[in-house]
């Protein structure tokens, strides 16, 4: 228990997460602090081309392997798979509509990239190594669950949308397009490629990260503000706990791979958070009838706190504990 308190406290007191409390409180005190969309736009696409660029060097750099299409598989199933836990849950223990349940269920067997990024930082400042090839993983379990969470409403009698606009917002959305893109660049440049632009997607990552945290805790405190009668008692329990159940598959499915301590640590933060880019633009065609407050609110103010203060120091020590260090 020291053990976690200490890494949260370490987490807690990082410029990345101060940042996000900054941005935060800022929206909850109404500041009229605010990014212009197109900055906040920028460093969304100058961290997805970073980490997609970086991930792809490490593949070229120690190649192809049987664990690298292991690690997709297992990811593309928990993706596929965690909506229908999660949907289970929410018919439980709220009394969100079989529509509402789905959309939410979609956002939490999706992924939410700004949280494998931050997790990725906190294991680089503990001196974790892990494999580069995660961020494949990441976009791969961009999309399975918007499959699953169509095929639960449909079950169910619920009204979607499965024309040819959605399969684009799920194929061609411009986060898993530049994430994938980046990521071939570094694998088909390598070492000598990243070399060559080395100056501009390491030494200001951190830094640009801080400040898209500080937009993220904006935008997480006015969703919180708008939607205070939407989330509350199971609803709000559901965003607290879904994210623990997510991470113990995570773990399951690293330990079944054998990926290192740093990889089952970011295998448990993709499987524990919840998507606020792509799935939402998919959920706006395919069920239009959904409250996208509802999904919004728990996957991005109350999911993504939970991960960043408390969720990735406990998801480290409980896999050390576990695999090892």
């Amino acid at each position: 228990m020291q053990d976690i308190l200490a890494l949260a406290l370490d987490n807690l007191l990082s410029p990345i997460i101060l940042c996000f409390v900054l941005g935060l409180a800022a929206a909850l005190a109404r500041s009229d602090l605010a990014f212009p969309e197109a900055v906040a736009k920028g460093m969304s696409l100058y961290l997805l081309f970073a980490i997609g660029f970086k991930g792809g060097v490490a593949v070229a750099s120690n190649g192809m392997s049987g664990q690298l299409g292991l690690s997709l598989l297992f990811g593309v199933i928990l993706s596929a798979l965690i909506p229908f836990v999660a949907f289970a849950i929410l018919r439980a223990m709220t009394k969100l509509s079989v529509t509402d349940a789905a959309a939410v269920a979609a956002h939490y067997g999706s992924i939410s990239i700004v949280t494998f990024v931050a997790a990725s930082s906190v294991l680089e400042a503990q001196g974790i190594t892990f494999e580069g090839y995660m961020v494949a993983v990441a976009a791969a379990m961009e999309a399975p669950a918007i499959l699953s969470a169509l095929w639960l409403i449909s079950r169910k009698g619920g009204g979607v949308d499965q024309g040819g606009h959605l399969w684009r917002e799920i194929l061609l959305n411009g986060s898993i397009v530049l994430l994938v893109g980046a990521f071939l660049i570094g694998w088909i440049t390598g070492p000598e490629g990243k070399a060559e632009i080395d100056a501009f997607i390491t030494a200001p990552f951190k830094g640009v990260l801080c400040l898209f945290l500080l937009d993220m805790g904006l935008v997480a405190g006015r969703g919180l503000r708008q939607a205070r009668g939407e989330v509350r008692g199971g609803v709000l329990a559901f965003g607290l706990l879904m994210p623990l159940i997510g991470a113990g598959f995570g773990l399951a499915a690293a330990a079944l791979i054998g990926l290192s301590l740093g990889g089952a640590v970011l295998m448990m933060v993709l499987s524990a958070s919840a998507s606020y880019i792509a799935v939402p633009a998919a959920m706006r065609v395919a069920l239009p009838d959904a409250n996208p407050a509802i999904s919004l609110t728990l996957a991005l103010g109350i999911t993504f706190p939970f991960n960043l203060t408390i969720g990735i120091p406990l998801y480290l020590a409980v896999a050390t504990a576990i695999l090892g260090g």
